[in-house]
């Protein structure tokens, strides 16, 4: 499974660190990446990432702000990254996948994309479930048998 991946930032030396990192996993795709909240709403509506790292301190709109607007339930796996740690409880408020704070190794970021795949992994069954239970109740409707 390729991991469609938006970088928001408004730090281009961040989102270089991160695009760089992910270069050398084969299953993250980096679909765009972008330098405030605002640019970070059109990429989400358009790319439809399944995964948005996302900086929490941004000018005009910050990174819980991006999320509202989205709406929490469209809102692709979340990875905050900031430089201030007092978010951190917040940032899970709003389900984020792992919070990053800055600066961190590269041996950090591999631990977040663990839980990314982690979780996308438990998404993906959940959703096949979902399907399966849907396609039986369908099956269970038709009375031809």
């Amino acid at each position: 499974m390729i991991i469609r991946t938006l970088i928001v930032d408004d730090e281009p030396l961040a989102r270089s660190k991160i695009r760089t990192f992910l270069t050398s996993e084969a299953d993250f795709e980096v679909v765009g990446e972008c330098g405030s909240g605002t640019d970070a709403i059109a990429a989400i509506e358009r790319q439809t990432p399944d995964l948005v790292f996302l900086d929490i301190q941004m000018p005009e709109l910050d990174g819980f702000s991006v999320i509202d607007s989205i709406g929490a339930d469209r809102m692709p796996t979340t990875v905050f990254v900031t430089a201030f740690d007092q978010y951190a409880v917040k940032a899970f408020d709003f389900h984020a996948v792992d919070y990053l704070l800055k600066p961190f190794d590269r041996a950090r970021f591999r631990e977040a994309l663990g839980q990314i795949r982690r979780q996308l992994e438990r998404t993906d069954a959940s959703s096949l479930n979902r399907q399966l239970v849907t396609l039986l109740e369908d099956l269970k409707k038709d009375d031809t048998y």
